[in-house]
């Protein structure tokens, strides 16, 4: 009896046991059945936000010559080929070229794959015809990715869907990894059995997994190789198949399997590896490319093609085997693809950024509007203002433009330093931006520099006077020394050259760059009215209450210098400068467009009497000597800027349609030797020069009115008399005396004059455009502030 009971209660037990065991698989069952399904069908991986250049608009009679094209093409990785009929290819034939364009999803909108045959002029597109109707007449190439924004774990990839895998790479991977894959419930018994075997026995570890558990395995575990991760695979991936079909597992493998590494990035999926290895979209490898990649799950690091291309070269090949052996290669298709080489790129194509200055630019605005996760983990898509040929081109007359300058003199120059930016004034989108003559290293001069600007700010001073209709571009003004009492020490500026120029004509004054006449100016107006001005025009740093600020004595980066300039660029208007156009969710929707923001800032007929004064800077003052390369009919408007010591050489000016500022210097702050306009001024001539530029052309107000001028006392004049200049005025300012010499031109016996409404042709002479009076002494010709007068009680001003 109690051997009957002891037995029961054994039975008792052992089913309690049972029914425990099966309870707490069922639980854990169950747990990592929540485990499997959030996942997967939740958000699979972080994505790290893409960044991406200006896409190339291709219409009749758009500024892009054949040259343009081609290099556009090259650099998004087109084929120049005897055949257009493949994505990615193109054919030229004289001045006309054939390109099949791979299309692109822009989010709010899709441009399609299509033919495009376009015809040249010159400078021009004369002609475009298309396989795919468009409603705006405009097709677009696909943007360049510039860069990315990558998550904490250092993972990167680009998704694809597998309707757009090309099917020999399905077949090389089914053929090489899981000939069963369509057959099987997620594991391989025999598989797994012998990886067991030879794991719990100390053998040599061993896979035998499925697609489906090396899914599972990357995807969901660790890579400690235990029993349990072991169990836990196989459970998982007998889920996974239980829960979804063979197509949505194929699908998730292609896009997470890791395939190699980029530096401290990895590199996961097809999609990303066929740009990493050959610079080319996944659809357009052939059969032996996709193979190599298919080569790879094996060991990307023992495969690395660079390391050993020997090696690599053997195992695509034991992979294109494996698909002649199933029949899904024939045996022709093998021997010409075995034939082929690797053709790898000489170097992965996913290094550092291409364009790293820039990009900086970019995640700064963006981290000013997106939290960190968004940028990292989101898959968002940044379309950006940049034109990569333009940086390109821009960055390497840059660095080109540096050494040449660093050869004059070595030991001074070997580290010398600058910064670049290139803007489309009329809307503020940032064109190109370099910030060192080396490679990035995160400090972005071109944000960072923080720099006096010396005599860049006097243009400033004269838009007051300009404003006050007390004075035009021929009024006369000392140029005399003067003594400021501040605070209670006294600032006795000086000019470049050292001495007194005396009484001037104000266009004299600006184009030439002198201090005391400027400072003078500066004075009468009051620095109240020049700071307002600054902060109006886009100035954030702050602004000392010194009267050396008259002179530049002001701490300011490259960007906020081309904010005030771009001012002056558009008549009065500020745009802010922006590096970013639209931004892109990862399901294509529109998050932000990153429209037109204009804001008046200047009156529009102030502002074309002030540029024409800044043309005469080009004409006959410091700024001349870009005439030398560059042709005079652009009217190019600009000023060069010295600081003390000649520590800062800067140059900004503009075209009609790109507004450019350079800055040089050292980063210890020791004396360049460089002013403006033998330092700046070269570099930034040479980046005009890579760009197609179009003439100045500010629309003349109705306020504006254009009158002969005596450049000696600033009284009205007549054509023919001596000394007489023809310059724009506000009809607000018209003097209201004659020149002896144009009494008799006149009706008012007491020389008060009726205008005439008119508005004759400006003269396009040069001698007659610096009207006799410009050209100053050789030693002033450069006469900016490298002498830059500071406060005595301040050492914060020898900068």
């Amino acid at each position: 009896m109690k051997s009957e009971r002891g037995i029961g209660i054994i039975a008792f037990i052992f089913c309690v046991l049972i029914i425990g065991m099966f309870v707490a698989m069922s639980v854990y069952l169950i747990r990592i059945d929540n485990i499997v399904r959030t996942k997967f069908e939740g958000q699979r991986w972080d994505i790290p936000a893409k960044v991406f250049a200006r896409p190339l608009e291709i219409y009749t009679n758009a500024p892009v010559n054949q040259e343009d094209l081609s290099q556009e093409l090259k650099m998004l990785g087109y084929k120049n080929t005897e055949s257009y009929a493949k994505t990615g290819s193109y054919v030229v034939s004289g001045n006309e070229m054939y390109v099949h364009t791979r299309g692109f999803d822009f989010g709010d909108s899709v441009e399609p794959e299509q033919v495009l045959k376009i015809a040249f002029n010159e400078n021009a597109i004369a002609d475009v015809s298309a396989t795919k109707p468009s409603s705006t007449g405009i097709a677009r190439l696909e943007p360049m990715l510039i860069g990315g924004i990558y998550p904490q774990h250092n993972e990167d990839r680009v998704l694809i869907k597998l309707k757009n895998v090309p099917q020999p790479l399905i077949n090389a991977l089914i053929a090489t990894e899981d000939r069963n894959f369509y057959k099987h419930h997620g594991i391989s018994v025999r598989g797994t059995a012998r990886a067991l075997v030879s794991n719990l026995t100390g053998g040599k570890r061993q896979g035998g997994s499925t697609l489906t558990q090396q899914l599972v395995k990357n995807f969901y575990l660790s890579p400690e190789k235990t029993l349990k991760r072991k169990v836990n695979e196989a459970l998982m991936a007998l889920l996974i198949e239980l829960h979804y079909d063979k197509n949505e597992i194929l699908e998730a493998y292609l896009n997470e399997v890791n395939l190699g590494q980029n530096g401290n990035y990895s590199i996961n999926g097809y999609g990303l590896a066929s740009q990493f290895y050959f610079g080319l979209p996944l659809r357009e490898l052939n059969i032996a490319q996709q193979a190599y990649l298919v080569g790879l799950v094996q060991g990307p690091t023992l495969f690395n093609p660079w390391r050993n291309p020997e090696g690599a070269k053997k195992r695509r090949d034991i992979v294109l085997n494996n698909m002649l052996v199933m029949g899904t290669l024939s045996q022709e298709q093998y021997e010409t693809e075995i034939a082929r080489p690797l053709n790898v790129l000489a170097k992965p194509t996913l290094g550092p950024a291409r364009f790293p200055d820039f990009l900086d630019i970019v995640r700064r605005q963006l981290r000013t509007e997106y939290q960190e996760g968004d940028l990292t983990n989101q898959g968002l898509r940044i379309f950006t203002t940049l034109d990569p040929i333009a940086q390109t081109r821009i960055q390497d007359s840059f660095k080109i433009s540096v050494a040449n300058l660093t050869k004059s003199n070595p030991a001074r120059l070997k580290d010398l330093q600058g910064a670049v930016l290139v803007t489309h004034p009329e809307n503020g989108e940032l064109v190109a931006a370099v910030g060192s003559t080396q490679e990035f290293t995160g400090f972005n001069r071109a944000l960072d520099a923080k720099r006096q600007v010396g005599s860049l700010l006097k243009p400033v001073i004269y838009l007051s006077a300009i404003e006050s209709n007390r004075y035009n571009w021929a009024s006369p003004i000392e140029d005399s020394q003067i003594n400021i009492q501040s605070e209670g020490k006294t600032w006795t500026p000086k000019n470049y050259s050292g001495g007194e120029h005396g009484v001037v004509p104000m266009m004299t004054a600006l184009a030439n760059s002198y201090n005391l006449s400027a400072v003078r100016l500066g004075q009468e107006f009051g620095m109240s009215t020049f700071i307002n001005h600054l902060k109006k025009f886009g100035v954030t740093s702050t602004i000392p209450n010194y009267p050396s600020i008259y002179l530049g004595a002001v701490d300011m980066s490259p960007l906020e210098v081309m904010s005030i300039y771009g001012n002056f660029a558009t008549g009065g208007f500020k745009y802010p400068v922006k590096a970013i156009r639209s931004v892109v969710d990862a399901n294509g929707h529109l998050l932000d467009r990153y429209s037109l923001s204009v804001q008046p800032t200047i009156d529009p007929s102030d502002a074309y009497i002030l540029n024409y004064g800044l043309q005469q800077v080009m004409r006959a003052g410091t700024g001349r000597s870009a005439y030398a390369t560059l042709p005079s009919s652009l009217g190019l408007a600009g000023k060069s800027g010295t600081t003390n010591d000649t520590r800062d050489s800067w140059f900004a000016g503009y075209s009609g349609n790109y507004a450019t500022v350079v800055w040089l210097g050292l980063d210890n702050n020791k004396a360049t030797g460089l002013t403006g306009s033998s330092g700046a001024l070269p570099v930034w001539t040479n980046v005009m020069k890579q760009l197609r530029q179009k003439p100045v052309n500010l629309r003349q107000p109705d306020a504006v009115t254009w009158q002969w001028i005596d450049s000696g006392s600033g009284d009205l004049s007549a054509s023919g008399c001596n000394n007489a200049v023809y310059i724009p005025l506000n009809r607000n300012s018209i003097p209201t005396r004659a020149s002896a010499c144009a009494t008799s031109q006149y009706e008012s016996e007491q020389n008060t004059i009726n205008i005439d409404s008119t508005q004759p042709s400006v003269p396009q002479d040069d001698n007659y455009s610096d009207g006799g009076y410009i050209h100053e002494s050789e030693s002033d010709t450069d006469a900016d502030s490298s002498n830059q007068p500071r406060m005595i009680s301040s050492g914060n001003y020898a900068n």
